[in-house]
């Protein structure tokens, strides 16, 4: 196990499972927010190392949203949805 694979299998939460079978992070909505911003969410899932980073990768179009490219650093998200970014996929939970 690589020390990346060790630092994402420290965040996991419930040990979820992504549809190949592969560890899925999980990343929670704070309980007093409606929403967590993609870029925020890219760092709380350990993917990037910061706001500068994220938006570099957001902006070129590396990043995943419902299978979708986004290009919005900001784009809200409410819950239930999948970034994927560099082979890795988080899920949005409340």
């Amino acid at each position: 196990m690589t020390v990346r694979q060790s630092v994402i299998c420290q965040k996991l939460c419930d040990g979820s499972v992504s549809s190949d079978g592969r560890f899925m992070i999980e990343v929670s909505i704070r309980a007093e927010d409606e929403f967590i911003k993609l870029g925020q969410a890219l760092k709380k899932a350990g993917l990037v190392d910061s706001g500068v980073d994220a938006k570099m990768v957001i902006q070129d179009g590396l990043v995943t949203v419902n299978g979708e490219v986004e290009v919005q650093r900001g784009k809200k998200l409410h819950g239930g949805e999948l970034v994927s970014y560099n082979g890795e996929t988080v899920k949005i939970v409340r």
